[in-house]
């Protein structure tokens, strides 16, 4: 009795079934086949993922970099400028940068304090230190008997009222605002203590980035 021939079965390496042999779940696809969705996913996946974490540590780092810096953590401290009482050697808007402990403060420095008036910061130019003598006379500043040059004051903002003399007490400063036609400073106030003073304002980091300019330049 014939029977009909059998279907011949596919075995590994078989040409018919271009089955080069293997287990199917390690064949690796055929020469023109594309690569699976979930292929494709993972291989585009990984790169973003690696630079989306990059960007958040990023941004977090840069977070926690302008807090401390703010809260006067850092040895420098950006600090923005609302009043106009140190025009024109500050203007408002500027934004400035404030150096902590950088040793005593020189006389002709522009300094950062705490307010005697309130929680926040004052700009202003200690004029005179502990045990000087500091007084003005028809509009120029006088320290220990001699007037003192001041280029970087404008004589338009000066006003011609006499001040003094006045002694400053050990430990204390004497700022003036380097705008005095009507300002509030130490001629307000009196002499601070030096345990106000927040830092040095050596210079202005915008917009117009730079040393602000030295006391003593055009003397």
């Amino acid at each position: 009795m014939r029977t009909a021939p059998r279907t011949a079965a596919a075995v590994p390496g078989d040409p018919r079934t271009r089955d080069r042999g293997g287990s199917p779940r390690h064949r690796a696809p055929g020469a023109g086949a594309a690569p699976g969705p979930t292929a494709a996913a993972g291989a585009g996946g990984r790169p973003w993922r690696r630079l989306r974490g990059a960007v958040l540590w990023l941004a977090t780092g840069t977070a926690l970099l302008l807090v401390a810096a703010t809260s006067g953590l850092l040895p420098l401290q950006p600090m923005h400028v609302d009043a106009a009482s140190m025009t024109p050697t500050v203007s408002p808007g500027d934004l400035l940068l404030v150096r902590h402990g950088q040793g005593p403060v020189q006389r002709g420095d522009v300094v950062a304090v705490t307010d005697p008036f309130g929680d926040g910061m004052l700009v202003k130019r200690a004029v005179a230190l502990g045990g000087d003598e500091v007084a003005i006379e028809d509009g120029v500043l006088v320290v220990d008997g001699t007037a003192v040059c001041e280029p970087a004051i404008d004589p338009a903002r000066l006003d011609g009222v006499w001040f003094g003399p006045v002694a400053v007490p050990e430990g204390h400063l004497f700022l003036l605002s380097d705008n005095r036609d009507g300002s509030v400073d130490s001629r307000a106030f009196g002499p601070v203590p030096a345990s106000t003073l927040v830092g040095t304002v050596p210079a202005r980091l915008w917009p117009d980035p730079g040393a602000l300019p030295s006391p003593s330049t055009g003397c």
